[in-house]
């Protein structure tokens, strides 16, 4: 398939397709949750991810449950994030996604640089549901080596043109500074940054003052947006509910990233290593408040939409 007959294909391809009731998501505001891992720890193959020695997180992981643990909370749609680098999952998912309604979007994961991308991506993306890879220093990879190989860029122009987009994985400071990089070398290609509240801040000044430097200056690239994701922590053996212990690091990528180009993540069920989601979910809810309705309804869906320009499955789903 030539270049041409690739990008058409794949626009075609995409357009088809509990708190207290005081605590629950603001009154009339439906959730997409743009982050959250379904696995089968019960496969004859296992599975790459959670480890078995993990007795919190390596049980199996399916909609079921997800629907349990959000039922009254306003949750009414939500994208899966890769949990595994095996290839032939990102079918698996995109078969229990068709049996599911509440999934409107999958971001799979893939190997931009590999002679086999172009073709993989093609057949993926023939499903509406597939709306992305996830990519960063993940599955023993380094980000920084292959941005250097004119192949992975080659493989990432076609996701932007493809009108894809790329999530990246587990944040440090230097991949902040590669993904700025990314920016540079493909401009249209759409990102989302996970997890930024669970960065380590590097302690000397000069690596501090750097770090800070270019995560602001994505504030000037209005195709990356930032999931407020992966927020609770623990303080004294307890996770606090209330924002004070929060409040500077989402008050910084509230700066960088305004009320635009934040959405949210519960990175479920990851996260009950840190809090139940009820928890996690009041969080996020109790300092969205604060930025007024608008601005709620901007990060918990409407902000998703042109993120991931994921796929209306349900009446109870907001249209854009």
């Amino acid at each position: 398939m030539n270049r041409r007959n690739f990008i058409a294909a794949t626009a075609a391809g995409a357009a088809a397709m509990t708190l207290p009731e005081t605590e629950a998501a603001p009154a009339g505001i439906p959730i997409i949750d743009c982050h959250i891992h379904l696995f089968d720890t019960n496969r004859k193959q296992g599975v790459p991810w959670p480890e078995k020695k993990d007795t919190v997180l390596y049980k199996p992981a399916f909609m079921d449950r997800y629907r349990k643990v959000t039922a009254g909370l306003g949750i009414v749609g939500a994208i899966e994030v890769e949990a595994s680098p095996w290839f032939d999952d990102n079918q698996w998912v995109l078969d229990l996604a068709a049996k599911d309604k509440m999934l409107v979007g999958t971001i799979g994961d893939m190997e931009p640089e590999k002679p086999e991308f172009r073709k993989q991506l093609d057949n993926l993306h023939k499903n509406p549901l597939f709306r992305g890879i996830r990519y960063g220093n993940l599955w023993d990879r380094d980000f920084t080596a292959m941005l250097g190989k004119p192949e992975f860029i080659a493989g990432l122009k076609l996701m932007a043109e493809a009108d894809l987009v790329m999530d990246s994985a587990n944040p440090t400071p230097k991949l902040i500074e590669d993904l700025l990089r990314l920016t540079d070398k493909v401009p249209n290609l759409r990102i989302v940054l996970d997890h930024l509240p669970r960065i380590e801040r590097p302690a000397a000044p000069a690596a501090l003052k750097a770090y800070e430097a270019n995560l602001h200056e994505f504030g000037k690239r209005k195709q990356v947006f930032a999931k407020v994701s992966g927020v609770a922590k623990k303080v004294n053996g307890k996770v606090p509910e209330d924002i004070a212990p929060y409040k500077a690091t989402l008050d910084e990528m509230w700066e960088v990233f305004g009320e635009d180009r934040l959405v949210y993540g519960s990175d479920w069920p990851n996260s009950d290593l840190w809090a139940e989601y009820p928890v996690e979910l009041k969080i996020v809810k109790a300092y969205f408040a604060t930025k007024g309705p608008a601005a709620s309804e901007k990060y918990f869906w409407k902000n998703s939409v042109a993120a991931y320009k994921w796929v209306h499955r349900e009446a109870s789903q907001p249209k854009a």
